[in-house]
């Protein structure tokens, strides 16, 4: 296999995205912006996943609203020749590896990594990956770190920038930038 050389995929329609976020912490690395950084270092580790950016991390309320702890968000930009299946299964194993277990769906997590976007490319298979992400672009939590990390990002199935989707996020969404 070669070896991946950054800096070939500067192409804005070459974006591939990942959003992160986490509200609980960790034993081995603590609150979950820290839990966030292990796991993108850890992501990168093998070589084949270039972290090419990071946006600034996030602190928003949960969507749906509930009583859980706040979440910290982000997303980072990647440079891969990994097909978004081969993607997807290192988050996976990134999420298990730092104790991640799917119990119900908007549960308190310690770390959730998502595909939001692979370039352009539209999949959909039953029961499986949905790129790009079918909530994100009604999800401040992932649209404004979003923003950072892609400003000229179109999204591969409205055909809208990303500044109009912010724009019609609804109102009620709570997000901060952590300082």
């Amino acid at each position: 296999m070669q070896k991946y050389q950054p800096g070939l995929m500067n192409d804005p329609a070459a974006v591939i995205l990942i959003a992160m976020g986490a509200n609980l912490p960790t034993v081995q690395y603590g609150a979950p912006d820290a839990t966030l950084r292990a796991a993108l270092a850890r992501l990168a580790n093998g070589g084949d996943i270039v972290i090419a950016d990071i946006s600034p991390f996030y602190e928003t309320a949960p969507v749906p609203v509930s009583d859980q702890p706040w979440y910290v968000n982000g997303v980072a930009r990647i440079e891969t020749h990994l097909p978004p299946a081969g993607v997807l299964a290192r988050l996976h194993d990134v999420e298990a590896e730092f104790g991640r277990t799917r119990r119900e769906r908007n549960e308190a997590r310690v770390l959730d990594l998502d595909l939001i976007a692979y370039r352009q490319e539209v999949i959909a298979t039953p029961g499986g990956m949905h790129v790009p992400h079918p909530r994100m672009a009604d999800r401040a939590f992932v649209l404004l770190p979003l923003r950072d990390v892609a400003p000229d990002w179109i999204h591969p199935v409205s055909g809208r920038h990303i500044d109009d989707l912010i724009a019609d996020l609804p109102g009620e969404q709570e997000i901060r930038c952590k300082p």
